[in-house]
């Protein structure tokens, strides 16, 4: 019996499956655009999400006759969150890190609780991007979806909701909510109550790695897995993705480009201190053990990838498509190999660590015209 792991970023979900040695048997990839409403708004389609995701696990599991998956777990983008009803129909669609409608619900909190008290209670420093400020935001201007809402799920929950029916997180991905207790691990009742925000309204609290429920058949026709397949709460991806490296003590930490560029270290015990603050690194249970994390990023790595591959290199994406080749392999066989003397700013959704300025904008200098 084989494993699967599905990995939902902010542009597009992986699905791999592996035999019980670790090797690699069949993989799965679809990209998906997102929808900007409004001027700072950026939201996921979440039927648009659910058919990639569909498709991918579909792909995968074609090519596992011999070998069907017996568990899976998924790892996933932080702070995105939607609600959906008690008949489980979705509501809104994702609103995701990026967007910055919420940062009145971020100066809210900074002027009624404080970013110190904030940061020893979550572990989170203050920022417009956390699911809790997008909570806050939809029961302030939906008022009749927040209403009808039975439960608010970040993009991990869901998918355990499609698959099993089962309304559940872990402790690494609940942590970006900037709703829950670092070191109790679980709802802080605080920031609950302050947000206006009942518990049940958000889905049950597990470690990493447990199993929550198993595929029904609903979800297996529309996916390729087997009904009864174990699903299991999997986590944030920085820490997922540092658990893959193999960083699972104090004292190392992974680099990794995915949506963002980020490093994410990892601490045999929280540090919630005056400097991580002052430097807005945050700090989260881990994927793995008891150990904690941190993530310090700039918000914009593969997404502007993504963006020049589609603004400025339609050529080079023609060529790939007739020729079977991949768009960035053509891309940089053609990049200089030593530096140059363009300057790029990378803050297109403002700037990450350690200034966390939502206003900062991105920036192209030393452009010069053909001679």
């Amino acid at each position: 019996m084989s494993l699967l792991g599905l990995d939902v970023g902010t542009t597009g979900c992986k699905a791999i499956a592996f035999d019980e040695k670790g090797h690699e048997l069949a993989r799965a990839y679809r990209e998906y655009a997102l929808n900007h409403p409004r001027p700072g708004w950026v939201e996921m389609p979440v039927d648009r999400l659910w058919r990639n995701v569909a498709e991918a696990l579909s792909e995968v599991n074609s090519r596992l006759s011999n070998d069907p998956v017996s568990a899976l777990a998924v790892s996933c983008q932080g702070e995105a969150v939607m609600p959906i009803d008690a008949d489980g129909k979705e509501l809104h669609d994702f609103i995701i890190t990026f967007d910055q409608r919420t940062e009145p619900q971020c100066e809210w909190w900074r002027e009624n609780l404080g970013a110190e008290e904030l940061f020893r209670i979550t572990g989170m420093p203050l920022h417009p991007m956390y699911s809790i400020n997008k909570i806050q935001w939809i029961k302030q201007n939906m008022g009749a979806v927040f209403n009808r809402a039975w439960k608010f799920l970040c993009v991990e929950d869901y998918i355990i909701y499609r698959l099993t029916g089962e309304t559940s997180t872990d402790w690494s991905l609940a942590a970006r909510t900037m709703a829950f207790d670092v070191v109790r691990r679980d709802w802080s009742r605080k920031i609950l109550d302050m947000a206006g925000v009942a518990r049940d309204l958000l889905p049950s609290l597990h470690a990493s790695g447990t199993a929550v429920g198993v595929v029904l058949p609903e979800a297996a026709a529309e996916t390729g897995l087997p009904v009864k397949a174990v699903v299991a709460t999997g986590g944030h991806d920085q820490p997922c993705g540092a658990l893959g490296a193999g960083i699972v003590a104090g004292g190392r930490a992974m680099n990794a480009t995915g949506t963002s560029d980020v490093v994410c270290p990892v601490f045999d015990e929280p540090h919630l201190t005056e400097a991580m603050l002052a430097s807005n690194f945050c700090c989260y249970p881990h994927t793995w053990g008891d150990q904690y994390c941190s993530v310090a990023f700039n918000l914009t790595g593969g997404l502007l990838l993504r963006w020049y591959r589609d603004t400025l290199c339609a050529e080079d994406v023609r060529t790939a498509e007739e020729s079977g080749r991949d768009p960035y392999e053509i891309i940089l066989s053609r990049m200089d190999p030593e530096p140059v003397d363009t300057f790029f700013l990378p803050h297109f959704v403002g700037s990450g660590t350690p200034y966390f300025d939502p206003h900062s904008r991105g920036a192209l200098l030393g452009l010069t015209c053909p001679r």
